[in-house]
């Protein structure tokens, strides 16, 4: 995964990029990832919102928060406290325009800062979730291992990724779709024509399934389980301390 960047022809670290590359098209983003996924990380993110409902978490962390869809959507559970983490202040500055509209600011607190180094004490959230930001983690086992510090016993981490579909004809249209559409889909609606195409190359090459499952139980994280969504084109990954 570290073989693909952003900007390729740049010297910057992958970090460095990926927080240039989001700033850059983050107007862009939340229309983009409706049209890129017809819509339907709508209802994952929802899956993801339900399995901290059930766990009755208080306080919350959206890590790689973005523009704050699945932070404003916790506001649906039980949390008292919600926190959105992320590396780019553009992302960030439309998270919390957004969160202003909806009344949500005594609710959600947005924080600007790095997954993999966070500025929060060890045990103080009951739920972790980050959506379509593990891959993007400069070293995925610190951004883990992070995560795993700052979560609570007993609390809950939650995973919605991508992932590459297995069986035909699923597979071979998800190739087809990634390698041709998004980009080109990105080439028209963002300032950013490398950005999709680095999404979609670092979505093909990430760990998913029981690979991911074996990292997170390296790392320490217990009652590991994948649940596969739409053909298996994204899944959500559950696990607690």
């Amino acid at each position: 995964m570290s073989k693909i960047k952003p900007y390729k022809d740049s010297d910057l670290s992958k970090k460095e990029q990926v927080t240039k590359m989001f700033d850059t098209i983050s107007g862009d983003y939340d229309g983009l990832n409706r049209v890129i996924s017809f819509g339907i990380d709508v209802k994952w993110r929802k899956k993801v919102v339900n399995l901290v409902k059930d766990q009755d978490a208080k306080t919350v962390l959206d890590i790689a928060t973005g523009t704050g869809d699945l932070a404003i959507a916790m506001a649906d559970t039980n949390a008292e406290k919600i926190v959105g983490l992320d590396i780019s202040s553009g992302m960030l500055d439309i998270g919390k325009q957004k969160i202003n509209n909806k009344g949500l600011s005594d609710k959600i607190e947005m924080v600007l800062g790095d997954s993999e180094n966070m500025p929060f004490e060890d045990n103080t959230f009951d739920a972790i979730t980050v959506a379509f930001g593990v891959r993007n983690f400069e070293n995925l086992q610190n951004g883990l291992k992070d995560i795993l510090r700052v979560l609570k016993p007993g609390g809950i981490f939650v995973i919605l990724e991508t992932s590459v579909p297995t069986k035909t004809p699923f597979k071979q249209g998800y190739n087809f779709y990634t390698k041709n559409i998004l980009p080109l889909i990105g080439r028209l609606f963002s300032k950013d024509r490398s950005a999709y195409r680095y999404l979609s190359e670092s979505a093909s090459v990430f760990p998913y399934g029981e690979a991911l499952n074996n990292i997170l139980r390296k790392t320490g994280f217990i009652n590991v389980e994948d649940f596969p969504q739409t053909f298996g084109v994204a899944t959500i990954y559950k696990s607690s301390k």
